[in-house]
C-alpha cells in the first residue's frame, strides 16, 4: 500500500506541470478577473476528478481538520499557474504556499474548502481565492464543482453567479434569516465562546452548519443563506466570500467577544444585530 501511495503521488506530481502548461497557454492574456474565475473552476474540477480516482486523508490539527492529496494538487496547480502568469504577485495558500509580492498584489488560495466534507464524499466543497493589494481586497472567486456554480465579485465589482448578477442584499433582521455558522465541538465546552455563540444562534430564524465557509458566504451573497458568523477565521476562508458579500451590497466585519475574534457578514442590519448580541446587548 505504501508503494502504491508513493506511485500515485509521483504520478500526480508529474501530471500537474502538464496541466499548468496547457492552462497558461490558454489564459496568458486573461485579465485578473477572468484568470481568477478560471483558476478556481479548474482547481475545483481537478480536486473532484482526483477524488473520483481515489484519495486518502491525513489529520492536521484534529480528526475533523484534514488534508488530502487533492488539496495539495489543487494548490500546486493554482500557485504554479500564478507564478507563470503573474510572477510579481505574492501567493498565500492554506496548504503552505508562500511567495512574497513585488507588485503589491497577493493571491489568497483555499484549494479545497470543506476538506472534511470532500474527504467524506459530500458535495459541499469548493475552491476559492481572493486578490488583495495595499488598497484592500479587489475581488473573490469561488467555484463549487457539484453545482457548477462560480461566484465572482468584490466591493467595486457587482457579484455574479455564473455570470448573472445576484439580487442585492437588503436590510433584514436576524430573526427572519438563516444563520450559517460553525463552532467546533471542542469550543462547545468553553463557556466564554459557547455562550456568546448561543446568544446569536438563539435569535436566528434557523441555523445551518455545513462545513465550507466560502460556499456559506457565497450563498449569503446570492440570498440562499441569510447571514454568516464564525470565529477564528483564516484569511483564505474569509477574504473570497466576504468580497462576494460586499459585491452584493452587504458588509463584513470582525468583532471580538468571548475571547475570540468573530467574522460576521451579510446585510448591514443583520450584521449589526449579530455584533450587538455578541456583546450581550
Amino acid at each position: 500500500m505504501h508503494n502504491k501511495n508513493m506511485e500515485n503521488s509521483q504520478q500526480l506530481s508529474d501530471m500537474i506541470p502538464a496541466i499548468v502548461k496547457t492552462f497558461v497557454i490558454a489564459h496568458e492574456t486573461d485579465s485578473d478577473e477572468h484568470l481568477a474565475q478560471a483558476l478556481v473552476y479548474n482547481a475545483g474540477r481537478l480536486a473532484w476528478r482526483l477524488r473520483e480516482a481515489g484519495i486518502s486523508a491525513k489529520e492536521k490539527t484534529s480528526v475533523s481538520d484534514v488534508v488530502t492529496e487533492a488539496d495539495h494538487a489543487a494548490e500546486q496547480f493554482i500557485a504554479s499557474a500564478l507564478e507563470a502568469l503573474r510572477p510579481e504577485d505574492g501567493i498565500i495558500g492554506e496548504e503552505g504556499t508562500a511567495k512574497a509580492s513585488t507588485s503589491g498584489n497577493v493571491w489568497h488560495i483555499d484549494p479545497v474548502d470543506g476538506t472534511y466534507n470532500f474527504a467524506s464524499g459530500s458535495d459541499y466543497f469548493c475552491s476559492a481565492l481572493a486578490l488583495s493589494s495595499p488598497d484592500g481586497v479587489a475581488f473573490g472567486a469561488v467555484h463549487r464543482p457539484a453545482m457548477g456554480y462560480t461566484w465572482f465579485g468584490g466591493a467595486d465589482i457587482p457579484t455574479t453567479r455564473d455570470g448573472k448578477a445576484v439580487t442585492p442584499l437588503t436590510n433584514t433582521p436576524l430573526s427572519q434569516l438563516c444563520l450559517a455558522t460553525y463552532i467546533h465541538p471542542t469550543f462547545m465546552t468553553q463557556p466564554d465562546v459557547h455562550d456568546v455563540w448561543l446568544r446569536v444562534a438563539a435569535e436566528a430564524a434557523t441555523i445551518r452548519m455545513l462545513g465550507a465557509g466560502s460556499i456559506d458566504l457565497a450563498s449569503v451573497a446570492d440570498g440562499s443563506l441569510g447571514v454568516w458568523m464564525q470565529h477564528s477565521v483564516a484569511d483564505w476562508d474569509w477574504l473570497p466570500g466576504n468580497a462576494l458579500i460586499e459585491g452584493a451590497g452587504g458588509v463584513g466585519i470582525k468583532h471580538t467577544a468571548g475571547g475570540v475574534e468573530w467574522s460576521i457578514a451579510g446585510n448591514a442590519q443583520a450584521v449589526a444585530e449579530v455584533a450587538a448580541l455578541l456583546e450581550g446587548n
